[in-house]
């Protein structure tokens, strides 16, 4: 599929429609949070692995090109490895945002910028640029392997990493429990108990009967 039609399709849904899809789903750690709210992030990986050191992120940066996601594995360390100046510069080169598992710094700044940065911690201290390590390689970010070339997609809610290979059936179904919730939200809106709108009754008493079940909208 064009990632083009593909992040349309994506920039529609919501983490959370995705998680309830498929285990496949890789979900970063929640700690990785955003710095600024209210922002969607879908790109392809641009992978990093460095240590207290961003001379190879800035390189990186250098080398993403349009609606890639810098994917930064600091191995959790706390020095900041991104800040205003390399959200900036993400954001001249249409990149679809960043990612450290590790710290950030000029938080002020990236929220005037309004571009998509999530960060594990926030401190002023940066890291050196001493030192030369990999990219475009697997990682471990966020306690999940990313390769480049996989789906990055973060939100309020946190980022999750797919297969290229699998978006297309995850989006269809997702789209498909997007819609349902849809409904069910302008019901509610009208007046109507979310546990009408469910097989609540039903399955909380199959429960109660030690019986399989499972709950699900009826709407």
């Amino acid at each position: 599929m064009d990632f083009k039609k593909l992040k349309d399709r994506l920039m529609q849904l919501d983490t959370a429609s995705i998680c309830d899809v498929s285990e496949r789903v890789r979900i970063m750690d929640p700690e990785i949070r955003p710095i600024n709210k209210g922002l969607k992030m879908v790109g392809i990986a641009h992978t990093i692995h460095v240590k207290v050191d961003f001379l190879t992120v800035l390189k990186a940066l250098h080398d993403a090109e349009e609606d890639e996601v810098l994917v930064i594995d600091a191995e959790g360390d706390k020095k900041a490895l991104a800040g205003e100046l390399f959200a900036l510069e993400a954001q001249r080169k249409k990149l679809a945002g960043i990612v450290v598992d590790g710290g950030c710094r000029d938080v002020n700044g990236i929220r005037k910028i309004n571009f998509p940065l999530f960060a594990r911690y926030i401190t002023p201290v940066a890291g050196a640029a001493s030192k030369i390590f990999s990219t475009q390689i697997e990682i471990n970010c966020g306690g999940v392997s990313v390769s480049p070339g996989d789906i990055v997609y973060g939100d309020d809610d946190g980022i999750v990493v797919m297969n290229p290979e699998d978006v297309t059936e995850i989006l269809e179904t997702a789209e498909n429990i997007q819609r349902i919730e849809n409904k069910v939200l302008e019901k509610m809106e009208e007046g109507t108990s979310l546990t009408d709108l469910l097989n609540f009754f039903d399955h909380y008493a199959k429960i109660d009967r030690k019986e399989e079940s499972k709950l699900i909208f009826t709407v």
